[in-house]
């Protein structure tokens, strides 16, 4: 298209944003008149879109909010303020498409905080390397932000989060297992609490002398030698109750079962 025709299309573009301005709320025009508009304005919301492609969107959703941000500059635009419309719709619709990425495009959501912050340190990152032409530290970046070196690890960390891998991908060349198969594994932490859970009530129905032996053996870690001589038996004697006594905790147990 020549640059003539741009003029045109642009000058019948301001035209109908301005009749669909003073047009009254029930004029029976207004419906068409706004239709026509934001098709006329439609290259602006689509040209803007294009700035964001290649981020991981899709061109099409990129596109849908951006007409949304248009549809809303039509509808709250006001003449009267001498701001032309271009100059009120692009921070609009570039609104739209930034928190578009902002609350939609996390794989796993994080606080609006962590996010911003991420942003900021992207930002810091690139217009340090080009000044100290190297990767700069953290230290340099909290620095540059005016925050703490937490702050900025934190906001790493939550940076983490905007892109997660399936739990279906493959580890390696075809016939290799799945990310998810790698991942987790037995946890003996469970038996290990039911086992605790039930050892409390059998170490109770225990006499009072073979509790404290096997607290001394087990928790104190003496030796059977050491208890002996603490408690003025014979070592043979505590060996013992010590194996009545994880007999009879074991009998217990099992029979609680």
């Amino acid at each position: 298209m020549s640059s003539t025709a741009y003029a045109r299309q642009d000058e019948a573009a301001s035209t109908l944003i301005a009749e669909f301005a003073t047009l009254p709320a029930d004029d029976p025009r207004r419906r068409r008149v706004r239709d026509q508009a934001i098709e006329a304005w439609l290259p602006l919301a689509q040209h803007l879109a294009r700035r964001y492609h290649g981020r991981g969107e899709p061109f099409d959703d990129l596109l849908q909010v951006a007409v949304v941000g248009l549809i809303k500059s039509v509808d709250r635009f006001e003449p009267s303020r001498g701001v032309e419309f271009a100059g009120f719709a692009i921070p609009t619709i570039l609104g739209e498409l930034k928190r578009h990425f902002r609350d939609r495009t996390w794989s796993v959501r994080v606080p609006r905080r962590l996010q911003e912050l991420r942003m900021r340190i992207t930002s810091a990152n690139n217009d340090l390397t080009q000044t100290l032409n190297r990767a700069p530290t953290v230290a340099e970046v909290a620095v540059h932000l005016g925050v703490s070196e937490e702050e900025v690890i934190e906001g790493l960390e939550g940076a983490r989060a905007y892109q997660t891998d399936s739990l279906s991908a493959p580890t390696g060349d075809e016939g290799s297992p799945e990310l998810g198969e790698t991942l987790g594994g037995e946890d003996d932490g469970y038996e290990l609490t039911e086992m605790r859970l039930a050892l409390e009530p059998a170490m109770a129905a225990l006499p009072r002398r073979e509790q404290q032996i096997l607290s001394l053996r087990f928790y104190g870690n003496l030796t059977q030698t050491q208890i002996a001589a603490k408690l003025g038996i014979s070592q043979m004697h505590v060996s013992r109750l010590i194996a009545q006594s994880l007999a009879t905790l074991r009998k217990t147990i099992n029979d609680g079962d």
